[in-house]
């Protein structure tokens, strides 16, 4: 039975787990560094500790630091939140060599699914729909500037790891490939300790709907339905309404059917989102 977490995250994500954390009446450890010393998680939780400097990499990305921790205060289980270190698999190894328990995914599906390069070459070999793109990681700008080519304008540099919109350039000319390669990189290095990117076509104005699952540890996988997620800025969604308005029934079943089939393939766990780009 879980009796303690530490949230290893910031802010209001980790406000919202540690206030639901309370109403279980589970005790809640949070972390910090020089930037959010004085944040409201840090005065939610039953007890807080010190990370390092303001820098994500040497602290919300530090492994070592989050377990010492970990360990120090003797926690039944880790809450991620989103972004930072939620899909690093290898977080996920440490904590289980030291039988703390990971709230989320397993090890397998995190590394199946975390990077985006795997994660589409096993979506289409369960046959899931993705975009078209390279699927494989650009090697440097030469390598960018001829894929990109090749795909045809306008394209997308996407960081494999993290999520949330950080380590994304819009590119609509050759011109634009290397400064967009060099700050894409830069970002997802900083934001997710991986600057390895890929490209794909960028579908303009298109539908962003996500399809969320749950699935136990027995292999049965249900589609919650889904929410419409195109409302965004700068990459981060504003708003999200469900049921879309966009969908017809057939185009919902058959969305929530290859969801499925994905969490399937790679045996998932917990709960979990397949996001969909919709063209028009």
């Amino acid at each position: 039975m879980i009796k303690k977490i530490l949230i290893a995250n910031r802010g209001e994500i980790a406000c919202r787990v540690i206030k639901t954390a309370k109403k279980l009446n589970i005790k809640t450890i949070s972390i910090h560094s020089d930037s959010d010393v004085n944040a409201e998680h840090v005065n939610l939780a039953d007890e807080s500790y010190y990370l390092g400097v303001s820098e994500a990499s040497k602290s919300y990305l530090s492994i070592p630091k989050i377990i010492e921790i970990c360990k120090k205060t003797k926690v039944d289980a880790v809450h991620p939140g989103y972004g930072f270190l939620s899909e690093n698999a290898n977080f996920v190894k440490e904590l289980s060599k030291n039988k703390i328990i990971f709230i989320g995914p397993s090890e397998k599906a995190i590394t199946s699914m975390g990077d985006k390069i795997k994660s589409k070459t096993i979506a289409e070999k369960a046959n899931v729909n993705v975009v078209p793109g390279f699927i494989g990681e650009i090697k440097d700008i030469k390598h960018a500037k001829n894929i990109s080519k090749t795909i045809g304008f306008p394209v997308i540099i996407k960081a494999s790891a993290g999520g949330g919109g950080k380590g994304m350039r819009i590119v609509n000319n050759e011109a634009e490939v290397e400064e967009a390669f060099l700050r894409a990189s830069s970002e997802a290095k900083s934001s997710f300790g991986d600057d390895r990117l890929f490209v794909e076509k960028y579908l303009v104005e298109p539908r962003h709907i996500e399809i969320q699952i749950i699935a136990d540890n027995f292999g049965n996988v249900f589609s919650l339905g889904e929410r419409e997620c195109s409302i965004q800025r700068r990459n981060q969604k504003v708003v999200e309404e469900a049921p879309s308005s966009f969908l017809d029934d057939n185009l919902r079943n058959e969305m929530s059917k290859q969801a499925i089939m994905l969490a399937k393939e790679v045996d998932y766990t917990s709960a979990g989102t397949v996001e969909f780009i919709v063209d028009k």
